[in-house]
């Protein structure tokens, strides 16, 4: 327990490197320290990620190693934080919630907090060296509520399920007791008088006042005495001064409230629970996807097949999987084959073929063949860990437009009880002008009665503004189509890590594409190999291949693939160096090699111009042609192409036909940039951008069309992915922990693009719904009450109707269809 304790990360920036080599040395050398468990250093981003273990380096130490590497490191402040998502108990309404972020994120070290009341838990994101998470404990508890500082973990408890069955326990009791309370009421008005009534309904509502209804009074104090009026406050209010008004009868002769107390606080509880009972079906999703994990696993153990709980198994670990069974955690085919439902993580119903060296993924279900794999994730780290918690940080992420609701919620419980004062005020001062009004409700409205006295009307009026004032309708509009949104998203391999992104989405004008593995697969394959004469292919291809063989780009892996299909044995390469945007140089049996475009060509004054036809004509049919060059002399022209993806042409013209313009951006000639776009639709062909350009590309967009989002593969595009308004990663099998985007497609078919779309919308659209209704119930029904014409009794139903509402018209969602149009039969 104390190792893992020890274990600490670290970000760095890093400053001077120029190309992978660089990144390797760097990574390299840290690895080599004692106290580094794991250091990974991205070219692209020019950062650095750092495991390591504090009770034997500092991180002075680690600065140090990248600088005697030849480089500077520099801390990212930005990464050198904690995220945490926990739960938190004894909010009752919105405006708690309010309360809970606004404290936490004033607290020092805390660099956002976000309370999503519907699923009662908060995300945090902190300095772990500026704040603890048991000073947070503590002034969660000096307001008044919970912090459980352990993260959530799947124990086999459903707490949604003890929830309701706790809610429906209260809830049964207060509705028994208030129809007895009721049936005898009917019986004393309209049957015969009942001797000792009032002792009888006063004992009788006892147990649902202060007994059932005990948790609201609590909950009331504690917000009082945070000066934070919430709900509860209201609810209160509208019960227990009645019950205690009733009780007066018993000595005065007053007009008792105690049946308004108990039906008050019963319909309260009565609309907690269905909204318990709601919430619980909109946070299916994650609770499906925790389900979905196996609970064993049967591993090879000294020759021998063992079987143990998931929870025990470690990487290395090589696990059997029979047809039927459910895939135990990550892992690697290391022999035998299978045919794998793989719809849990990417929506895709048809099985998918699996064999040695694939990667397959934990929860899928092997459907043919028996299958050995070697465990590569566990935990935390697994890919359904990683959707569990990117659903987590969307659902507890924040929507721009629930900014101005979470305003007013702020202030309208106050606003309420000012109103409730003001109203019973002005009943008392001016009885006849509100007589008025209530003689002329009540000629069509049955509840309204205008024989009552003044002061019995003033406080069955203020009664009713309270119950009906409901701000948690306002409060749950977002969290809640967000949970059922994001759940969606992910069973069709959707994921989506924040909810601004979702407001963003519906603004966007233009997508940006990255080329490899986005619009076409990634996987480069070569096409011609045009040789000058007196060149054997056998000697062409022993020089290309053995120069590629230190390059990490695709098309380089195409051409050593080549080499290796026609059994050349691959030399060694000395002073090898990757040239950014043109190729690559190194010395193979002592003589100068070149692999690379007409600029690398050019710059070592190497004639290519005779064969520039030859060209033209690779690169107009959309192939990547190369040339090789040995001592400033040609020896030939490779080409490689990257085959495209069956449906990008059809995704981008269906983002067209939307009103979305496309675009291409690539490191390629313009010729063979041209000629993809034109294959696939692409209205604007951005063409030969260095990688580190792509990021004023996106700029440059953004400064013509106004909100881009940009599609890339998430690790070399990352800077670009930051800069665009949206960012969306392509997926591939379990690597789906992309810090960069905002989006993230499991599957690897732009078709997704076009689903996430129509989720976006979809969600946005529910959440303005649900904005709409919340507004409307107060608007119309709280005038109604503060002019006498709403009873308290349709006040309170009413007021738990409002929440319902918003929770199931979340809930309606489900039947939004977001498939592409041209995927349906």
């Amino acid at each position: 327990m104390s190792e893992a304790k020890a274990l600490q990360k670290l970000s760095l920036k890093i400053v001077g490197m120029s190309c992978s080599s660089c990144a390797n040395t760097i990574q390299k050398k840290l690895n080599s320290l004692d106290g580094i468990i794991d250091a990974n250093i991205n070219i692209a981003t020019e950062k650095g990620q750092v495991k390591y273990d504090d009770s034997k380096i500092d991180v002075e130490s680690i600065l140090k190693g990248v600088e005697d590497a030849g480089y500077q490191a520099i801390l990212d402040e930005e990464k050198n934080t904690e995220k945490i998502t926990l739960k938190i108990k004894g909010m009752s309404c919105t405006s708690c919630a309010n309360k809970v972020e606004k404290t936490l994120g004033e607290m020092e070290g805390v660099k956002a907090a976000n309370v999503n009341f519907a699923v009662e838990k908060v995300s945090i994101e902190y300095d772990p060296k500026k704040i603890r998470l048991i000073d947070m404990q503590k002034k969660v508890s000096d307001l008044g509520y919970e912090l459980n500082l352990e993260e959530d973990e799947d124990n086999g408890v459903d707490e949604d399920e003890i929830k309701i069955k706790n809610s429906a326990r209260i809830m049964k009791i207060s509705v028994t007791l208030s129809s007895v309370i009721m049936g005898i009421m009917m019986i004393h008005m309209f049957v015969r008088p009942i001797p000792g009534y009032l002792p009888i309904i006063a004992v009788l509502g006892f147990p649902i006042v202060f007994g059932t209804g005990w948790h609201v009074h609590v909950g009331s104090w504690k917000a009082l005495k945070n000066k934070s009026p919430n709900m509860d406050v209201l609810v209160t209010l509208g019960s227990l001064p009645p019950y205690l008004i009733g009780l007066m009868g018993l000595f005065l002769p007053i007009q008792a409230f105690i049946e308004m107390a108990t039906t008050i606080m019963t319909f309260h509880l009565v609309g907690k629970y269905l909204e318990v009972r709601a919430k619980g079906k909109a946070s299916q999703a994650i609770k499906k996807l925790l389900q979905m994990g196996a609970k064993t696993a049967k591993i090879i153990v000294d020759g021998e097949e063992i079987e143990i709980p998931v929870k025990d198994l470690q990487t290395g670990d090589i696990m059997v999987i029979r047809p039927g069974e459910k895939v135990p955690t990550d892992g690697i085919v290391i022999d035998g084959n299978g045919l794998l439902d793989e719809s849990m993580a990417t929506g895709e119903s048809m099985p998918v073929k699996r064999q040695k060296g694939d990667e397959i993924i934990g929860a899928t279900i092997n459907k043919q063949g028996l299958l050995k794999v070697k465990v590569t994730k566990v935990g935390k780290d697994t890919f359904l860990s990683q959707v569990v918690k990117m659903m987590e940080e969307c659902q507890g992420s924040k929507v721009p437009i629930q900014e101005f609701a979470d305003r007013v919620t702020g202030y309208f419980v106050p606003a309420i009880m000012i109103i409730t004062v003001l109203t019973f005020i002005s009943f008392i001062l001016f009885p006849e002008f509100h007589l008025r009004i209530i003689e002329w409700g009540a000629t069509f409205l049955p509840w309204v009665n205008p024989d009552l006295n003044p002061l019995t009307l003033a406080f069955i009026t203020s009664t009713a503004v309270l119950v009906i004032s409901c701000p948690c309708a306002l409060g749950l509009g977002t969290p809640t189509a967000l949970m059922v949104g994001s759940g969606m998203g992910a069973e069709k391999g959707i994921l989506i890590r924040n909810g601004e992104a979702i407001q963003t989405f519906k603004e966007v004008t233009t997508i940006a594409f990255d080329k490899t593995g986005t619009i076409t697969k990634g996987k480069p394959e070569v096409t011609d190999l045009v040789m000058i004469d007196g060149v054997e292919e056998k000697e062409f291809l022993y020089y290309a291949g053995t120069i590629e063989k230190g390059s990490e780009h695709p098309l380089a892996h195409a051409i050593v693939e080549k080499a290796k299909d026609e059994e050349i044995n691959l030399g060694e390469v000395i002073d090898f160096n990757a040239i950014v945007g043109m190729g690559v140089v190194g010395k193979i049996d002592g003589e100068e090699v070149f692999v690379g475009n007409r600029k690398l060509m050019k710059k070592n004054n190497i004639a290519y111009e005779s064969y520039e036809e030859e060209l033209i004509r690779l690169e107009e049919e959309a192939k990547t042609a190369m040339m090789l060059a040995k001592e400033g002399q040609l020896l030939g022209i490779v080409a490689v192409a990257d085959p495209i993806k069956e449906d990008s042409a059809q995704a981008i013209a269906a983002l067209e036909n939307m009103g979305i313009k496309t675009a291409m951006i690539t490191g390629d000639n313009k010729r063979t940039a041209a000629a993809i776009g034109k294959k696939v639709g692409i209205s604007h062909v951005i063409a030969e951008v260095l990688p580190d350009g792509k990021v004023e590309e996106v700029i440059r967009l953004q400064e013509k069309y106004g909100t881009v989002a940009m599609v890339g593969d998430g690790i070399n595009d990352a800077p670009a992915l930051k800069q665009a308004n949206v960012g969306i990663a392509i997926g591939t099998g379990t690597d789906i922990a992309i810090e960069a985007a905002d989006v993230t497609l499991v599957r690897g078919e732009l078709s997704a693009i076009i689903s996430a779309v129509k989720l976006s919308k979809a969600i946005f659209r529910k959440i303005r719904e649900n904005y709409f209704w919340a507004w409307i119930y107060n608007a119309i029904f709280i005038p109604m009450a503060v002019i006498g014409l709403l009873h308290p009794l349709i006040g309170a139903a009413t007021m738990a109707t409002s929440s319902l509402n918003v929770v199931y018209n979340s809930l309606r969602l489900k039947k939004q269809d977001i498939e592409p149009s041209y995927n349906k039969a």
